[in-house]
């Protein structure tokens, strides 16, 4: 009998043992199961934050583009550019030939006639003749 006292007394040992292990481990799972809470809605406060970024991001990216749109339409085309710099170039370039015309010296160069005013010129209808 005395062994079989022994041996409950070594039993209850083990389990006293393995309760407190029992205790143990399910404070670490309390803790750990915490842990990934915490994180879980630090991750999600992140992500609400991102996503409020991106928005603001979006709506300046947004508001640029209206922007350069609307300077777009501003700026003339290139091709214009180019047009009215080949025009002022050759503007330039006649200058000298039309210099003693303005100057009333001689009269238009070859190929520019004289402008015939007309005489008759009729009044626009309602207005008062003089």
């Amino acid at each position: 009998m005395a062994s079989f006292l022994a041996q409950e007394v070594q039993l209850a040992k083990r389990h006293e043992e393995i309760l407190s292990q029992r205790s143990v481990l399910l404070q670490q799972m309390e803790n750990h199961l915490g842990d990934r809470e915490a994180a879980k809605t630090w991750q999600m406060q992140e992500a609400n934050a991102a996503h409020k970024r991106n928005l603001v991001l979006t709506n300046d990216i947004e508001t640029a583009e209206k922007k350069l749109h609307a300077r777009e339409h501003l700026l003339p085309h290139p091709d214009t550019v180019n047009l009215e710099t080949l025009y002022w170039a050759q503007i330039e370039e006649s200058i000298p030939k039309w210099e003693p015309f303005f100057l009333g010296r001689t009269q238009a160069p070859v190929g520019f006639g004289k402008i015939k005013q007309k005489q008759n010129i009729k009044p626009p209808k309602g207005s008062i003749p003089r």
